[in-house]
């Protein structure tokens, strides 16, 4: 009998208001908490210990002994009596790392999984999503890749800056910028995220709109000399528009999810307190 897919697996634990861990193959791990998804953590991501680290609020050793001293499920509420981080200021790490790790890990395909039951993530539970529009968020953001540069030629490898630019001037976004500094054309997006602190998938939306923009060099622009804007690879077909949110019921948890409308809603929140 041939082994269910990655996204029946999913479907299925949420149906049996499962609460514990699904180990996916060696990529990653998915915590649920009676049925809904409370955190995700992939290894080709940063995870929410290292984008919080990133901010300067605790040192890694300073994370570890809070890991450390905390205990199963105990690590958040420590952080946030300890002055660490606010409570809101926790769960956006939490809804921001584990929509990153969603991304790369929850892709439709056949692979290796173990559940271990009543198992939880150290960090203990401070969001949830509902597995179809987890799901869905997946496909909406996968979409938005394509709009920006329809080719995955640029994921895998390293960031080279060209050394002029189209036209006259450029207009950036901070981490765009921060991307540009920091690529030395050995560095990947991957590599650039752990590098900078930020969400692997927001640094391969920015690569991808920089090679849109003509300030990365791309398969048209070889050795990253040339000062022209590459050509755009074709597209092959037209990205379907992700089905509409549905909201599921709370069953006693608390009213947030992973529906694509209250993500985009918490993103531009959190876009706009990064700018202040």
């Amino acid at each position: 009998m041939a082994a269910p897919t990655l996204d029946a697996v999913l479907t299925g634990l949420a149906q049996d208001e499962a609460t514990g861990s699904l180990r996916v193959g060696k990529e990653g791990t998915v915590y649920y908490a009676r049925g809904r998804v409370a955190y995700v953590e992939c290894a080709a991501t940063p995870g929410v210990e290292e984008l919080i680290g990133a901010s300067g609020r605790i040192s890694a050793n300073g994370m570890r002994r809070t890991r450390q001293e905390a205990g199963p499920g105990g690590g958040g509420a420590l952080l946030v009596d300890r002055g660490v981080l606010s409570r809101g200021e926790l769960e956006f790490c939490v809804l921001s790392a584990t929509l990153d790790a969603a991304f790369f890990l929850l892709a439709p395909r056949t692979i290796r999984t173990r559940f271990k039951e009543g198992d939880a993530h150290w960090l203990g539970v401070h969001w949830f999503f509902d597995v179809p529009g987890l799901l869905r968020e997946c496909a909406r953001r996968r979409a938005r890749l394509e709009r920006a540069w329809p080719s995955a030629e640029l994921d895998a490898r390293p960031v080279t800056p060209l050394r002029r630019i189209p036209g006259t001037h450029a207009l950036l976004t901070r981490l765009q910028w921060e991307l540009l500094l920091a690529a030395d054309s050995t560095a990947t997006p991957a590599d650039l995220a752990r590098r900078l602190g930020r969400p692997a998938y927001s640094t391969l939306l920015a690569v991808r709109e920089l090679a849109a923009a003509g300030l990365v060099a791309t398969g048209g622009t070889a050795g990253g000399m040339a000062g022209g804007t590459a050509a755009l690879p074709k597209r092959t077909s037209k990205p379907s528009a992700p089905p509409a949110p549905q909201r599921a019921g709370s069953g006693g948890l608390p009213q947030v999810n992973g529906d694509a409308a209250d993500v985009n809603l918490l993103l531009r929140l959190r876009d706009a307190l990064e700018a202040l």
